[in-house]
């Protein structure tokens, strides 16, 4: 649609109702901006934020772009990282970054970044601008005891894209097995080259698509706050043992130890067997395990085994009635029940930075957020000392 003009440039505020919020950003717009917006064929929204974001467009299909469908695929990354289970991210005294003033209203939300990156959200990602069609800005942290955020989102409309530059950058491995790296640390210089290669091209509106190369293995890409207790302690630890956080929510409740000789914990299939007793899970955790199954395993992002997420639930309340050693659930759900960190993350292999000319002098440079970084994760150290990172340059027309 080559009579659409230049490309369409607004950043929209929102104010998040609830802790985890659903906004239908493409509804506002057409509020806001009707025909002017209606008429590009295509859309990148950007979000400034680590603990908001979109899902890849593909997986929204998926979903059938439904609220109600989406909510239930975020509530499984609840369930696997919920508030309170013990994050070092948390502990406020130890985070050295924040001020004192800081520390007194800055929220506890490492289960929010945390499900960020396991549940795929994106910094951003393009839509085709189908009318009706909603496009979901998804707040994982909106509102908390230092009060309502306020987040701001960026669309840009165009008409058609065109690839302008490809070429592949190495960056420096970690000799870690599991590990993360910050590839907007001034001394990897990787953001300082994607920029170049923006200049050189002088690109005023696009998009670099990053992706791992095709020989790297055991590694993913994201966008998110490197908060070293974050990112080296409590990532770390949930992928050694995807199932850690969830299964130290229950350990307070928790305490009091019964031995069960001669009895065996065990699940088999869907049920969760107890000695003389079988409990199954109901038709609306069976619809969650056939939407994992349907639509995470064949999407480019995330894949969890549902089922076994909702079984890890049931069976934390009925240990919880019955009163069982906690070392016994921690050796049911590391053998038993934990999953390998390909299936449980299901990380990306490629992001989305935007291009976007800000000041409106035709130089197209990548719009940070505050606390914005390009990491790539690695849970198996490669055999070489760097990893070779794709990238591709796209213009927006």
């Amino acid at each position: 649609m080559s009579s659409a003009g230049p490309p369409f440039k607004t950043t929209l505020g929102i104010r998040p109702a609830s802790r985890t919020d659903f906004i239908d950003v493409r509804a506002r717009l057409a509020e806001e901006f009707g025909s002017e917006f209606a008429r590009y064929p295509k859309a990148l929204y950007v979000s400034h934020h680590t603990t908001a974001g979109y899902l890849d467009q593909r997986l929204a299909q998926r979903l059938d772009n439904d609220r109600t469908k989406l909510r239930e695929y975020i509530r499984v990354f609840h369930e696997i990282f919920p508030p309170n289970a013990g994050y070092e991210h948390d502990e406020l005294d130890r985070r050295t970054e924040l001020s004192d003033e800081q520390k007194a209203t800055e929220p506890e939300n490492a289960d929010s970044h945390l499900t960020f990156i396991g549940a795929g959200l994106q910094s951003a990602a393009s839509y085709d601008n189908e009318s009706g069609r909603p496009v979901w800005f998804v707040d994982l942290d909106g509102v908390h005891r230092g009060g309502t955020r306020n987040r701001r989102t960026t669309v840009v409309g165009y008409a058609s894209e065109e690839i302008v530059a490809r070429t592949q950058l190495s960056v420096e491995a970690s000799p870690r097995a599991i590990d993360s790296i910050d590839l907007r640390e001034p001394g990897a210089g990787f953001v300082d080259r994607l920029q170049d290669l923006v200049e050189e091209h002088g690109v005023s509106f696009g998009r670099l698509d990053v992706s791992l190369g095709p020989q790297e293995t055991h590694a993913s890409l994201t966008v998110n706050e490197f908060e070293p207790l974050l990112m080296k302690r409590d990532l770390r630890g949930a992928l050694l043992s995807p199932l850690r956080f969830m299964a130290d929510q229950g350990r307070e409740i928790l305490r009091t130890p019964l031995s069960l000789p001669g009895k065996a914990l065990r699940l088999p299939g869907k049920a969760l067997r107890l000695p003389g007793k079988a409990l199954r899970l109901s038709g609306k955790a069976l619809d969650v395990a056939r939407m994992g199954t349907t639509v995470l395993r064949t999407s480019p992002g995330p894949v969890i085994d549902t089922a076994t997420v909702e079984a890890v639930h049931i069976m934390n309340r009925v240990l919880e009635r019955i009163g069982v050693d906690e070392s016994v659930i921690a050796r049911v759900l590391n053998r038993a029940l934990a999953l390998p960190v390909r299936r449980f993350q299901g990380l990306r292999r490629e992001i989305s930075l935007p291009v976007i000319d800000r000041d409106g002098d035709g130089n197209g440079e990548i719009p940070w957020g505050t606390y914005q970084s390009p990491i790539l994760i690695q849970w198996k150290a490669p055999a070489e000392t760097t990893r070779e990172l794709d990238v591709k340059l796209v213009r927006f027309a």
